[in-house]
């Protein structure tokens, strides 16, 4: 196997970094703009790939247009669209790449069914593309269940469309909830624009209502945030800011900071963003996390115990293997080129120990 050394001959880590917005963020603005039926100034909006594709195919729908909305390999975009596309005029087939077709939408198409949407598999029973037509009745039933444990975008798509509907949506969530902060940060954006809500229990009950436009900044993105915080623990000196980053972030991934203090790295907010700086802490030789509420963060965190030689169990993953690509597997293939293993400690349940070096 061929080998190739990479070297850095600084040892200090210092400048000003800015960030782009938060794609979960940008991606509930663009659809609270398009249920709204009104514009508004986003600033600082993401540029992810699915937050362009999302805005190209909202674009596209508005047009109702005759060719397919390729959503490629945009979960997010195509979740979203799903729902969104359910309660609009005309009809419209949705698609994506080879690997979103493989990935299940079944569970959201069957609650906007109940809901009196329109939706007819093209190909595979339960899985894209999918041709929506225009509503008849959306709306006739206003109290629906579904999983708790189900991906958080099936729970925003409809709590996204909600105060649409004639008689609003009782969402009852049966089971654990395990996808809590993004939940959280579709509802506190809904009551950011005029939305608002009831959450007791398992039950989130959105009365019918209209959103209220109004001008919105998206914050920077904490998940982008982490590969720095990886190279500011590898330097025996850091100054470095990251614009755009606030204490109060609706973003489950904001708990990035709070984790890194044992790996070295303190986080000072101040009013532009925030500062990393150096705490003087020795590493750590062994780290513990439950990444339920933060899954994202997992594949930086294990990288970073892997290069300072530190000995990881991480529980809470089992959404990794269902994204736009199996994360664990490439996680494992990857770590497994610098002599690091990835095994999982209970299989089925998205804990795993790492070690190696």
């Amino acid at each position: 196997m061929k080998t190739i050394q990479i070297s850095c001959p600084l040892d200090s880590l210092k400048g000003t970094v800015a960030l782009a917005g938060s794609k979960s963020i940008s991606n509930r603005v663009l659809m609270i703009r398009a249920f709204s039926g009104r514009d508004f100034p986003i600033a600082g909006l993401g540029n992810a790939a699915d937050t362009v594709t999302l805005q190209r195919l909202l674009a596209s729908a508005a047009q109702t247009s005759v060719e397919p909305l390729d959503a490629g390999p945009a979960g997010t975009t195509f979740r979203f669209l799903t729902a969104y596309l359910a309660a609009q005029e005309g009809t419209q087939v949705l698609t994506g790449s080879e690997r979103m077709q493989q990935r299940p939408i079944g569970l959201l198409v069957d609650a906007l069914r109940e809901l009196g949407a329109r939706i007819d598999y093209l190909e595979k029973e339960g899985y894209p593309p999918l041709r929506i037509h225009s509503p008849q009745g959306l709306g006739r039933v206003a109290v629906l269940s579904i999983p708790a444990d189900t991906s958080s975008q099936y729970i925003t798509a409809l709590l996204l469309l909600a105060p649409t509907l004639p008689a609003g949506l009782q969402l009852k969530l049966e089971g654990t909830i395990v996808s809590r902060p993004y939940i959280e940060m579709t509802l506190r954006l809904m009551q950011y624009f005029g939305v608002r809500h009831r959450w007791e229990g398992n039950l989130i009950a959105v009365p019918p209502q209209t959103y209220q436009p109004q001008p919105f900044r998206v914050e920077a993105d904490w998940s982008a945030a982490s590969y720095y915080y990886a190279l500011a623990v590898l330097f025996p000196d850091t100054d470095l800011a990251l614009c755009g980053l606030y204490a109060d972030s609706l973003q489950g991934d904001a708990v990035l900071a709070e984790m890194m203090e044992p790996f070295g790295v303190t986080t000072v907010f101040e009013p532009e963003g925030v500062r990393l700086r150096k705490n003087g802490k020795p590493l750590p030789q062994d780290f513990e996390y439950d990444f339920l509420r933060c899954p994202d963060l997992a594949q930086t965190l294990a990288v970073i115990c892997a290069a300072v030689g530190a000995r990881g169990r991480f529980r809470g993953l089992e959404t990794l293997r269902i994204k736009e690509t199996d994360r664990i597997a490439a996680l494992q293939a990857e770590l497994a080129k610098v002599g690091v293993a990835l095994r999982a400690e209970d299989p089925g349940q998205g804990s795993f120990v790492l070690q190696g070096r």
